[in-house]
């Protein structure tokens, strides 16, 4: 029989009806017992026993006392996938029960003339029907749980509550392939050790012993009618064991579409650009990362904490994260300690500090920086304009020059698109600190050694606390309207997770002064997008074709320094193919080291003076003209240009 035949059959065997398989059973037992007799008396005699006709009798009485008693201790209502340890104790009880009462018979034939039993058969009888009884119950168990096994690549859960959403919940479960439940957990103790629709219900401080029986690590709430007492009651008692708490929503809340829009899963950029991911080069992703000492700054960030996740992976000989905010940073240090065996740092602190990220370098031998840290809300902003350009300007500066001196092996640079022909303080912000990343570049170049500096340019990232589609959730959720700013408006959207990884990419492909842009696909219209979403939501759009729709688009203006589209090239011709087919590089406009610094200081007495125009001003006019002021990659006296930031 072939392995798919055998599958099949398993398959059959447990379809049957419950009565089916109960009978079966009886059968079963009826022959292992009759079997357990003969084998009694052929130990006992040691040969080959051939019963005469009276002893055959005899033997077919087994049966007829030990089915009574099963059924009486329960061991047909069991469900053999199910079976327990408890078992054991219910054969052992039932077994000695029927051998003490066919032995009882069997003596009290010897006195009526019937040939007699020796006395040593009743004992053998009794041992040799709870092998036989128990242990085809545990075999059949494990050959029960062969195509679950095979069918199954997820895992099992227990489910609290054996009522209705309960018994639902069960058979969705079944339907599917990555939970398996294994069983109920009931306050009610008149269900326990009863079985509902093929589930065994338990009382719930039966709970670790089921762990080590079924390996269970999730447990799922289905009381949906219970008080709010009663809920926290059940958590408190789950939370005291290692499981993970999961909790049902009422089946008519999720009816009325009242939850779905917590569990609709995030849009992915496949769901909007049809687009599948290039798989990840092994040796790029490691390259800069594996046994090395890595510093990611702004790791609290969206970025920055996939950043780190990733690079974790990636087995650092130690990972530093630096954050100004301390509740994010103790949260992605929580995350990367249950993630990674390697040293995790966590560093309170800002990279405008310049005293602190020297420090971390040097002591640390720091030999990748991943740069993540900027304020990148453009509405916030271009409200702090001052705070924006001292994060992300003169941050970018400090990272850059200590980095210089401390002779880092890499430099990667998180930027934007809003940092082409920028419209916003923002994108004129990151553009500054790219081209301070080019002029650092060019003298680790000029010097011969040192740490390669590079860029990598994207554009939005989906879920990320800058993107559009956390809010659109959110008011979503809140039954809208969701805000679009223009019909028009357009962008380039990435996952965070690939975004990421291509950046990890992109950095071990750097030689020295890359800016590098990320193929984003086609750009995506906002409108579209919170049109899908309210979809994905369940719910329709409420229009003027549609007066009678859920949620309402509401088009409120382009903010302050907001563009329709993005774009990824400040000269399209500048673009040039890279090793990896997602990674291009751009030969963007740089500007003469000597300039870049005194302009770098106009920049730092308006933030002194407090002089916002002048400040806009000198951002736009540098960060929208810079191609005006190229200069070829030839450095002018740059010991001078080293000294003067040293002193500065």
């Amino acid at each position: 029989m072939t392995r798919f035949n055998r599958l099949l059959s398993l398959v059959e065997l447990i379809g049957l009806s419950r009565s089916a398989k109960q009978s079966l059973m009886v059968a079963v037992d009826c022959t292992l017992l009759i079997f357990a007799v003969w084998a009694a008396y052929s130990l006992r005699l040691g040969y080959f026993f051939e019963p005469n006709t009276r002893q055959f009798l005899l033997m077919l009485v087994a049966p007829l006392f030990a089915v009574p008693i099963f059924l009486r201790t329960g061991l047909y209502r069991s469900v053999i996938r199910y079976l327990g340890e408890q078992a054991l104790w219910a054969v052992t009880k039932g077994m000695t029960l029927a051998a003490l009462m066919w032995s009882a018979l069997a003596f009290m034939t010897r006195m009526t003339g019937i040939e007699g039993v020796p006395r040593a058969v009743p004992i053998l009888y009794w041992l040799i029907g709870m092998v036989l009884i128990a242990g085809v119950r545990f075999a059949a168990r494990w050959v029960l749980w062969l195509p679950i096994r095979q069918h199954f690549t997820g895992k099992q859960v227990l489910i609290y509550g054996a009522g209705k959403a309960g018994r639902q919940l069960a058979a969705s479960l079944r339907a599917g392939r990555e939970m398996f439940p294994a069983g109920f957990l009931d306050d009610d103790v008149t269900l326990h050790g009863k079985d509902i629709d093929g589930l065994r219900v338990y009382a719930p401080q039966n709970l670790p012993d089921l762990r080590e029986r079924f390996d269970i690590h999730d447990v799922i709430v289905s009381l949906s009618s219970a008080s709010a007492s009663t809920r926290q009651r059940i958590v408190s008692f789950l939370e005291q064991h290692k499981v993970r708490l999961r909790v049902l929503p009422a089946i008519s809340d999720i009816a009325n579409g009242k939850h779905l829009v917590n569990m609709v899963r995030d849009v992915d950029v496949g769901d909007l650009l049809g687009r599948d991911p290039v798989e990840a080069d092994p040796d790029l992703l490691g390259r800069c990362i594996t046994h090395k000492v890595v510093l990611v700054t702004g790791a609290g960030g969206s970025i920055g904490g996939e950043l780190c996740r990733q690079i974790a992976a990636q087995s650092p000989s130690r990972l530093l994260v630096l954050d100004s905010n301390e509740h994010s940073l103790y949260q992605i240090e929580r995350t990367l300690k249950s993630l990674t065996s390697c040293e995790v740092v966590p560093c309170l602190g800002s990279v405008r500090d310049a005293n602190t990220v020297r420090r971390l370098l040097t002591e640390y031998a720091v030999q990748t920086i991943y740069h993540a840290a900027a304020y990148k809300h453009v509405p916030m902003v271009e409200a702090n304009v001052f705070e924006g350009v001292a994060n992300n300007v003169f941050g970018t500066l400090t990272l850059t020059e200590e980095a210089l001196a401390a002779n880092v092996e890499t430099f990667v640079l998180i930027s934007t698109d809003k940092a082409v022909r920028p419209t916003n303080i923002m994108g004129a912000t990151k553009r500054w600190a790219e081209l301070i990343v080019q002029d650092c570049a060019n003298r680790a170049l000029q010097f011969g050694q040192g740490p390669r500096f590079c860029a990598v340019r994207f554009g939005n990232v989906l879920g990320s606390s800058g993107s559009v589609v956390p809010l659109f959730r959110e008011q979503i959720a809140q039954g809208g309207p969701v805000t679009v700013t223009h019909p028009e408006v357009t962008r380039y959207f990435m996952s965070v997770h690939e975004a990421v990884e291509l950046v990890i990419q992109a950095g071990s492909l750097a030689k020295g002064g890359e800016i590098f842009l990320l193929d984003m696909g086609d750009p995506v219209k906002i409108l579209d997008l919170a049109r899908n979403m309210i979809r994905l939501a369940g719910y329709s759009v409420r229009n003027a074709a549609n007066p009678d729709g859920d949620i309402q688009i509401q088009v409120t203006g382009l903010r302050p320094g907001e563009k329709l589209y993005e774009e990824l090239l400040i000269a399209n011709e500048n673009a040039a193919k890279t090793p990896h087919p997602k990674i291009i590089q751009a030969n963007e406009p740089e500007i003469d080291s000597l300039r870049l610094h005194r302009m770098l200081e106009t920049l730092r007495a308006s933030i002194h003076e407090q002089d916002v125009e002048e400040l806009k001003e000198e951002l736009m006019r540098i960060a929208l003209n810079s191609d005006s002021l190229r200069t070829n990659k030839r450095l002018h006296q740059p010991h001078l240009v080293r000294s003067a930031i040293v002193g500065a």
